[in-house]
């Protein structure tokens, strides 16, 4: 059984349709790379995924149930989610910003944190090579650094599903292949890893899987080398792409605009 899947799912904003009878099913272990254009649904798709929107029509199942039907906090304890350009600007320090990703769990902010809290909040401040961070206020921060820390904070949760909305947007190159590996690790360790990517090189070298949205529709499906396709992005985006091979990966490069 999927732990994460939507079905038929439709959303409307006003007389626009974002999203329009899109099936996906999505594995424990693997990381799933959502790719697409500005306003073909990605955020939209991710949101109904954590279960913070509502559809028109269709549904999300969280194992195997109507997420609808789970409590605020148990879905927090299954679904970790980080937003697009997730941040904080008020003075915390960064471990008490991580120590955020352990509410669900009934983390007490005021008190000494308990040993498994503890634990949990060292391991992702590790992960994300925070710890140099920990001892800041925030708002003493660089964007990326906050960036990291939010992440960290989504790792803290532990959940066994991990929805990260452009995760690396505001990470300088080394940071961005840090965070990608990060996401790919918690696919390792069986977790459901959902991640929407602009870079679709990003994309390519560290999913499983990638699916290309366009116009709310599911337009690709499947490995990247199938996925991304020069016929199908080239038609998503309205760029022509040209590829190169690294490694073994077929990289896409945007090289045209088309008229």
């Amino acid at each position: 059984m999927s732990p994460l899947s939507a079905h038929a799912l439709v959303c409307r904003r006003g007389a626009r349709t974002v999203l329009e009878a899109v099936d996906i099913a999505f594995a424990a272990g693997a990381v799933t790379a959502i790719v697409g254009p500005n306003g073909s649904g990605k955020t939209t798709l991710l949101r109904h995924l954590a279960g913070l929107d509502t559809a028109q029509a269709g549904k999300v199942e969280l194992d195997g149930k109507p997420i609808a039907g789970f409590g605020v906090a148990e879905r927090a304890r299954r679904i970790a989610y980080l937003p697009q350009g997730a941040s904080a600007y008020w003075p915390l320090l960064g471990r008490d910003l991580v120590a955020l990703g352990r509410l669900p769990h009934g983390i007490d902010l005021s008190r000494p944190f308990a040993p498994e809290d503890a634990d949990a909040i060292g391991r992702a401040l590790a992960r994300v090579d925070g710890a140099p961070l920990a001892d800041r206020p925030i708002d003493t921060l660089s964007q990326g650094e906050r960036a990291r820390l939010m992440l960290a904070r989504a790792l803290a949760t532990e959940a066994a599903i991990v929805l990260a909305d452009e995760p690396v947007a505001s990470l300088d190159p080394a940071y961005a292949l840090d965070a990608m590996a990060i996401l790919r690790a918690e696919g390792a360790r069986g977790a459901c890893v959902v991640v929407s990517l602009h870079d679709l090189g990003l994309a390519a070298r560290f999913a499983d899987r990638v699916i290309v949205l366009a116009g709310g529709r599911v337009a690709s499906d499947g490995p990247a080398a199938v996925a991304l396709q020069p016929a199908v992005i080239d038609a998503a985006y309205g760029v022509g792409f040209r590829t190169v091979t690294i490694d073994g990966v077929v990289q896409p490069v945007a090289w045209s605009r088309q008229p």
